[in-house]
C-alpha cells in the first residue's frame, strides 16, 4: 500500500503518472456519477434532470482533462506539436460540424432562405422554424410524390425535422416563397374523342380563371424583376390540349398562393367535375366495362 501511495505522489516517472491518471479517472467517474444523481434528486422535472446530469458529466470531464494536462506537464516543451496534432484530430472528427457552420454562414450571407420560408432541403419539405449555427428546423409538409409521406398534399404532417446546414452544399435548396410566394399549378383531365372536348376545355378555362391568383402573382413578378434580370412571365390561366392514342388530354395551368395550393386545387377539381357531369361529359380512363350474361337454359335444352 505504501508503494502505491509513493507512486501516486511520484509524478517524475512515467509509471507514477500512469498510476495517478488511473486514480484520477476512477475518482472522476465516481464524482460525476454521484453529482449527477444528486442533481437528479433535487430536480423534479424529467427533462431538467436529464440536462442537469449531462452538464455535470461534461464539467467533470473538462476538469479531468485539465488535471491530466497538469500531471503530464513534460509535454509542455512540445506544445506546438501537441496542439498541431490536436487541431488535426479535431478538424477530422468535427468535419460535419465545420461543414454545418460553413452552411450556416452561406445561408445568412447568401440569403438562401430565412425563418418562415417554405423550402425543400435535404429531402425534406416544410416551413423554416429556426436557423441555428448547426441545424435548420423545419415544420414538415406532405408530398404526393413521396411514398414515405402519409399526407398526400402540401399540408403539415405535424413533425419537425432538424437538417444539418451542411446540406446546402450537397443538394439543391428549393425556396417557394423567397421571390414569388406563388406557384403554377396544373389540373389535367382526359376526355374521350367521341365527347365534346371543346366544351370541357371551356369549363376548365373558366374555373381556372375564376380561381387563379394572377393579379397577385403579376405584382410579385414585377417586384422580382426589379432585383433579378428575368424575362416576362405569363401568369394568365391557360388550357393546353394534347392528343394521345386513347383520349384528349386537357391541362389547365393557373397560379395559386403557395400555402393554399392544395385547397385551391381541391375546389377547382370539384367544380370542374360537377360541371362536366352536368354537361354529360365523362372522364376518359383506361378501364373497361364488361357485361356478363347468364346462359339461356331454355335454348340449351
Amino acid at each position: 500500500m505504501d508503494a502505491f501511495f509513493d507512486l501516486l505522489r511520484d509524478n517524475s516517472t512515467v509509471t507514477g503518472r500512469l498510476v495517478t491518471t488511473v486514480v484520477l479517472v476512477i475518482v472522476a467517474v465516481a464524482v460525476g456519477t454521484a453529482a449527477g444523481r444528486l442533481a437528479g434528486w433535487r430536480l423534479g422535472e424529467p427533462y431538467t434532470r436529464y440536462y442537469a446530469r449531462k452538464a455535470v458529466h461534461y464539467v467533470t470531464f473538462a476538469v479531468l482533462l485539465v488535471t491530466l494536462a497538469v500531471v503530464w506537464r513534460p509535454f509542455a516543451g512540445r506544445v506546438g506539436v501537441v496542439l498541431g496534432l490536436a487541431a488535426a484530430g479535431i478538424a477530422f472528427a468535427m468535419q460535419e460540424v465545420i461543414g454545418a457552420l460553413a452552411g450556416w454562414a452561406s445561408i445568412l450571407t447568401g440569403r438562401q432562405f430565412r425563418v418562415g420560408d417554405r423550402i425543400q432541403m435535404g429531402g425534406v419539405r416544410g416551413d423554416v422554424l429556426d436557423i441555428t449555427p448547426l441545424r435548420t428546423t423545419v415544420l414538415e409538409i406532405g408530398s404526393s410524390s413521396d411514398t414515405a409521406s402519409w399526407v398526400r398534399g402540401r399540408q403539415y404532417t405535424g413533425r419537425t425535422v432538424s437538417i444539418s446546414n451542411k446540406a446546402v452544399f450537397n443538394e439543391p435548396v428549393y425556396n417557394s416563397t423567397a421571390a414569388l410566394d406563388h406557384l403554377w399549378e396544373e389540373l389535367t383531365i382526359t376526355i374521350s374523342y367521341r365527347d365534346d372536348w371543346r366544351l370541357a376545355e371551356t369549363i376548365l378555362r373558366e374555373e381556372a380563371q375564376r380561381t387563379s391568383a394572377s393579379q397577385g402573382a403579376q405584382q410579385a413578378i414585377t417586384q422580382m424583376r426589379r432585383r433579378y434580370p428575368v424575362g416576362r412571365t405569363e401568369v394568365e390561366p391557360r388550357v393546353f390540349v394534347r392528343a394521345t392514342d386513347n383520349w384528349i388530354e386537357l391541362s389547365a395551368r393557373f397560379v395559386v398562393p403557395v400555402r393554399e395550393a392544395r385547397a385551391v386545387k381541391d375546389i377547382v377539381t370539384r367544380t370542374v367535375l360537377d360541371r362536366l357531369t352536368e354537361a354529360s361529359i365523362p372522364i376518359a380512363s383506361a378501364t373497361q366495362d364488361v357485361t356478363v350474361r347468364a346462359p339461356d337454359t331454355a335454348a340449351d335444352a
